[in-house]
């Protein structure tokens, strides 16, 4: 009996997306024996922090690397050494924010709920330009000496009129601001593993536990060590607004197993293969009546990387969106899908592991047909 069995807990077949709330993603074994290995003595945590990070730096081309317990933990982080740097004083002073910079910068078009990974250091937003549009004298008119940071979150609500981020940096280099990239979900491509800090971000924040399939509890801060060594200051395991965001030695170890997996994946083999799979969804739910699919691209998250839009015309398939969705994840095994506009799911590839596609088809099929 497994764990889940012994709990009364469905496994699911993921196709919808790298979601925390669905586990993120499976790890391979690779990553599963670095955790159990790292498990099995003591450490000093402080070297082996520096030590991975000094590693997975060099293998992403970056000056340093910090790995925090999830990226929202490493957003909290890198706002807080931005607003104390290496200042031990201030570090024991947050959240309080008193005589230090307490504004940190964010396009309107960006505000989401990982606002809060950046207001629980006691910092203040301060929001530029409106929801479709804004100027780089916008954000020059807000930089001032309370100015700690610019955050930017990279994903769904970037590019509806915000000042490009090249400019952003341009921007803020000239005032010495630091620049957090938020890019939690931007990998695929690997490039951006090193793209957003070669144009020049202080640091960019990638999740662990999605597409590189580490720890879920993990995260990557990439960037300048000037930042890093001040975030090391600010986290566990140091008496620091940090050290709730604990990252054990399993993780850390873990994370970097991840790191070496995902830099030898076969990018283009496993892009070609997520294409013939939604190609072939589609041909498959075409053939079926009310029922229109097309490949949908980039995905949720704006990775390059297709998934398969399915409409549903409830009159003449005889069933609803809501209906099928219900019903692949009430049937065995159960298969969860995202719930797309008029009338759509989403069935997305990138979580599914070999010959789960033709199971999440089947499944499909056999709801439509019945109805």
């Amino acid at each position: 009996m497994t764990i889940y069995e012994e709990l009364g807990i469905r496994p699911l077949i993921n196709a919808s997306a790298t979601l925390t709330r669905l586990g993120g993603s499976l790890m391979p074994p690779e990553v599963v024996q670095a955790m159990v290995d790292a498990s099995k003595v003591f450490i000093d945590l402080d070297e082996l922090q520096t030590k991975v990070g000094d590693k997975i730096a060099e293998l992403t081309h970056n000056d340093a690397c910090y790995v925090s317990s999830g990226a929202a933990a490493g957003i909290a982080v890198a706002i807080a050494a931005c607003v104390t740097g290496k200042n031990l004083a201030a570090i024991h002073q947050l959240p309080d924010t008193t005589g230090l910079k307490d504004e940190v910068i964010v396009h309107k078009s960006h505000r989401n709920g990982y606002d809060h990974a950046v207001r629980q250091v006691g910092v203040k937003l301060v929001e530029i330009g409106y929801a479709t549009s804004t100027a780089p004298w916008q954000l020059e008119a807000a930089i001032n000496e309370r100015t700690a940071a610019i955050i930017w979150f990279q994903g769904g609500m970037t590019g509806h009129g915000d000042i490009p981020l090249a400019k952003v940096i341009e921007i803020a280099d000239a005032r010495g601001v630091p620049v957090i990239v938020d890019a939690a979900a931007q990998v695929p491509p690997v490039e951006n593993l090193w793209n957003y800090t070669k144009l020049g971000a202080t640091a960019a924040i990638f999740s662990g536990g999605k597409d590189l399939r580490g720890p879920q509890s993990s995260g990557l801060v990439l960037g300048k060590r000037e930042l890093i060594e001040a975030m090391r200051m600010n986290g566990s395991p140091n008496h620091s607004i940090g050290r709730p965001m604990k990252v054990g030695k399993e993780e850390l170890c873990g994370v970097l197993a991840a790191v070496r997996c995902y830099l030898a994946m076969d990018h283009e083999g496993r892009l070609s293969q997520t294409e013939e799979i939604v190609g072939g969804w589609c041909g498959e739910l075409n053939q079926l009546p009310g029922v229109s699919a097309h490949r949908s691209f980039p995905n949720e998250a704006g990775q390059p990387m297709p998934r398969a839009q399915v409409h549903i015309d409830a009159a003449k398939a005889g069933i609803s969106r809501n209906e099928v969705v219900a019903a692949l994840l009430a049937g065995t095994p159960a298969v969860t899908v995202s719930s797309g506009p008029d009338e759509s799911i989403y069935l997305n590839p990138m979580t599914l592991e070999d010959g789960e596609e033709t199971v999440v088809l089947e499944r499909l099929v056999a709801i439509l047909k019945r109805s």
